[in-house]
């Protein structure tokens, strides 16, 4: 059920279009519009896509988030949610990064699955998703909230591409069949420190669930996972925060090692 008109949510696509541009934050949604609703705010994330495919931007595949018990604790949200994945977003393992190019920036440990087949729903289940999968790789998440933190709710944070900011894959891509992908596990750290570590079964029980909610979630938006899309399935971990200058590097035993370094302002 929406609440706001076409106007106010092509207003505020404008305005999240613009901070993620310019690197500024947008003061909490829900603060200036008490009623806006879940629906509302997948509208805003919808037109703001449109808008990025307008100016050529490509889309690459979706994000998962809030996937994790640990996750839906710390943000009082109980279901997940999914953002959209441009081209531009996109990093392999080793890349520099420009720390100042998102806002609050964070990162996460996940798997990327990239589809072979389209998946609709709805009823799509995990056998689907494993069927459809082409290659499951490990990634880092790179979250940015170009919304107020503070206070936020999840009607901020959907319209906000559920706070995707870019994603670095990297290791070895794996045949889902290949790996019993609940135990897949990664060590996360900071410059030389270990800050988190986690099993991928703590996305909802098995990795691929996510992505089956996601093309049950889609078929009710009326569209579908593509062959060749590339889906971040939900962090296993929390959020860990990143500075100018700090190196992350995450450790998935036999899938191998991701890393980027998000490069601070140059003198």
């Amino acid at each position: 059920d929406s609440m706001l008109d076409k106007e106010t949510i092509t207003a505020i696509a404008d305005e999240l279009a613009d901070a993620e541009t310019s690197g500024t934050m947008v003061p909490l949604l829900t603060a200036r519009y008490p009623g806006m609703t879940i629906d509302d705010s997948y509208a805003v994330q919808s037109m703001w896509r449109e808008r990025g495919i307008a100016a050529g931007r490509r889309p690459v595949g979706r994000k998962i988030g809030l996937t994790s018990k640990v996750m839906q604790v710390a943000t009082g949200i109980t279901e997940p949610d999914y953002g959209s994945i441009f081209a531009d977003m996109v990093f392999e393992s080793g890349a520099v990064i420009e720390h100042a190019r998102y806002s609050n920036v964070r990162v996460e440990v996940e798997l990327a699955f990239v589809l072979r087949e389209p998946i609709a729903g709805p009823g799509a289940t995990i056998f689907d998703v494993l069927r459809a999968t082409e290659y499951v790789v490990p990634a880092l998440e790179i979250l940015s909230s170009r919304i107020e933190m503070a206070g936020r709710t999840i009607v901020d944070t959907i319209s906000d591409n559920a706070a995707m900011g870019g994603m670095i894959y990297g290791g070895s891509p794996v045949a889902p069949s290949e790996v019993d992908l609940r135990w897949v596990s990664a060590l996360l750290y900071r410059n030389e420190v270990i800050e988190e570590s986690g099993v991928a079964a703590a996305v909802l029980g098995h990795p691929a669930a996510g992505v089956a909610w996601l093309a049950n979630k889609l078929a009710a938006h009326g569209t579908r996972l593509e062959a060749g899309d590339m889906v971040l399935a939900g962090s296993f971990t929390r959020p860990m925060w990143v500075e100018p200058g700090d190196t992350t590097f995450a450790d998935y035993g036999p899938l191998g090692t991701v890393t980027a370094r998000f490069e601070g302002a140059r003198a």
